[in-house]
């Protein structure tokens, strides 16, 4: 049961009664959410300053008129106007105990909406270049993009996760070329490793595979015959070290896409070249001087420019090198029509804090392959500073100068890992303190709330013990009498639970998965709060061995914050420990 889209349904449906001229599109901008001020009731809506204008009536009178629509309602205890036309309800106990009962019967579906309808999205996150194992720098964007991905097919949304793999262009090149060297190395040679070469051991097994498998036989090959052999064996080893790392991230994909197949004759650059051609998108032409320092790549030539700003970009955007090659953003575009060919017109991408520069263009990009039928968000992740009390920590580095996925997750796990990556705003940089993630402490977030959901399973043990002939099966939770539950503290922690459904809403249309975690911190907290108030008052235990029926109450209560704190984690991909170390 949701609450808030159920008092928002019932609003707009006492606005078409009154106005039955009112359009849907406008009625479908009424929102229906806590008030700021607790004091001012549970729920507060906009609708009459919505309407108003378009109904050329003053906003106050609207809402009157709207809240005497509820005047008979059951389960609206009262319903007053404020301030400059919003509306205000308290609702009847009733209402919040119905809330219990669904989490109850819904389970894992709580708070599982259908705001997608089966529509397609592409998400693709991570897409490291295959040039060695994951670093740091590639864990939040790997954690934030498979928690929406989750978000997004809980709400309803047809998901594919996919990883771009940039195959193609000169740092495969050196790829090869580095683990040549290391297949020399491993038929004995004493080799030096160039600078802007790949130094990282994590070569040194594809040098070994390759003596086991050729012996020296591609020592009498020339180089440019050797290194085809190469570069298929390289990057099959490094895409295998990839998703072993993600895989300690619990983090996955449903299809990896090969930039290889976007280039070639009559690859999908080449068609889409032509078509874009063919579409009056592309035009031969010289570009202005970029405003500053001019860099030294830069070339006042003809060339051949794609129209980005006819699609919102700032400047045109070349499509050919002087040497003739494709550029970086020529192989965008034919992905991402791709894309849109494969039948996505909702697409996410998840980039570094180094390709912010690249939103604008890949929004005209998506835009004009599509004729404005597909959009694209480009979520960028900002930089994770890895501290330990306060001070940079710096931990093995096995790649070079890199600190590598496996390092931290080693270090602290999964589940904190992913948490704490998400909780904070992917746009925003972070401090990542391995002192802080390893204390047992509120200020431990994946700690707090992990806690919470092993206390959950310790008030039931207590249960056991004090009650032993107390029936704590889920039928006879369901049947509890929740009319019991009749406290503020009781009615507190049900209304932190009724906000569950509109969080995980509000998340996944915002393409904000950091709402999620931030939601169980508060939720976490709401229940230990209510644990404290027990050791204080008798009456607001969970488990009262001299009132058996109330204790049945309290237990249903226990068992929905349980319920929807796995729903969470599951959604955050976090486990839930029964038990704490």
């Amino acid at each position: 049961m949701n609450v808030f889209a159920l008092f928002q349904t019932r609003v707009a449906d006492a606005l078409k009664a009154l106005y039955p001229s009112l359009a849907e599109d406008i009625l479908s901008r009424i929102v229906v959410e806590p008030p700021r001020d607790a004091s001012h009731g549970d729920l507060s809506t906009n609708a009459a300053m919505v309407v108003a204008k378009p109904l050329g009536k003053n906003p106050r009178e609207v809402a009157a008129a709207i809240a005497a629509e509820f005047k008979a309602d059951t389960g609206v205890a009262a319903v007053e106007v404020a301030g400059p036309g919003f509306i205000n309800f308290r609702l009847n106990t009733p209402i919040w105990h119905a809330v219990l009962k669904s989490v109850a019967t819904q389970g894992a579906d709580f708070g599982r909406a259908d705001i997608g309808k089966g529509e397609a999205v592409n998400i693709e996150y991570v897409s490291a270049n295959p040039t060695g194992p994951m670093h740091v720098g590639h864990t939040r964007g790997a954690v934030f993009g498979d928690a929406l991905a989750s978000l997004m097919a809980y709400s309803g949304y047809d998901v594919t996760r996919e990883y771009y793999i940039n195959d193609a262009g000169s740092q495969i090149d050196t790829l090869a070329k580095s683990t040549l060297l290391r297949y020399r190395e491993a038929l004995g040679e004493t080799i030096e490793i160039p600078s802007g070469f790949y130094p990282g051991d994590y070569l040194i097994p594809v040098g070994q595979a390759l003596a086991a498998e050729f012996g020296s036989e591609l020592l009498e090959k020339s180089e440019a015959a050797a290194l085809p052999i190469v570069k298929e064996r390289v990057l099959v080893a490094m895409m295998d070290l990839i998703r072993a790392d993600l895989a300690r991230l619990n983090v996955h994909h449903d299809v990896f896409f090969s930039e290889r197949q976007l280039h070639g004759q009559g690859g999908d650059i080449d068609t889409t070249l032509e078509w874009l051609r063919d579409e009056d998108m592309i035009y031969q032409g010289r570009l202005e001087p970029p405003k500053g320092k001019t860099p030294e790549d830069w070339e006042d030539r003809e060339q051949t420019l794609f129209r980005a700003t006819n699609y919102g970009d700032d400047v045109d955007r070349p499509l050919v090198k002087s040497n003739q090659q494709y550029t970086y953003f020529a192989a965008d575009i034919a992905y991402h029509r791709n894309k849109y060919l494969r039948g996505f017109k909702h697409m996410v991408n998840v980039l570094g804090a180094d390709h912010s520069g690249y939103v604008k263009r890949l929004q005209a990009a998506v835009k004009a392959v599509s004729h404005g039928e597909a959009e694209i968000d480009v979520r960028i992740c900002q930089l994770v500073r890895l501290l330990k009390n306060g001070e940079p920590f710096k931990m093995s580095k096995r790649s070079g100068d890199l600190v590598l996925l496996s390092d931290v997750v080693e270090e602290v796990g999964a589940d904190a890992t992913r948490f704490m990556l998400l909780y904070r705003r992917n746009d925003a940089a972070m401090d990542f303190d391995f002192a802080v993630v390893k204390e047992q402490s509120r200020d431990n977030p994946v700690f707090y709330v992990q806690y919470a959901h092993a206390r959950t399973y310790s008030v039931f043990r207590q249960a056991a013990e004090k009650l032993p002939g107390l029936d704590l099966g889920f039928g006879a939770l369901t049947g509890a009498d929740l009319s019991l539950l009749s406290s503020d503290a009781d009615l507190e922690l049900i209304k932190a639970l009724a906000q569950w459904p509109r969080i995980v809403a509000s998340a996944a249309e915002a393409h904000e998965p950091h709402r999620i975690a931030f939601y169980l911190y508060e939720l976490a907290s709401a229940f230990h709060g209510f644990w404290a108030k027990g050791n204080q008052d008798v009456a607001l235990r969970f488990v009262n061995a001299d009132d058996s029926m109330l204790t049945k109450a309290r237990l249903s209560l226990v068992a929905a914050v349980r319920q929807v704190l796995v729903n969470g984690l599951s959604l955050l991909g976090v486990s839930a420990p029964e038990e704490l170390s």
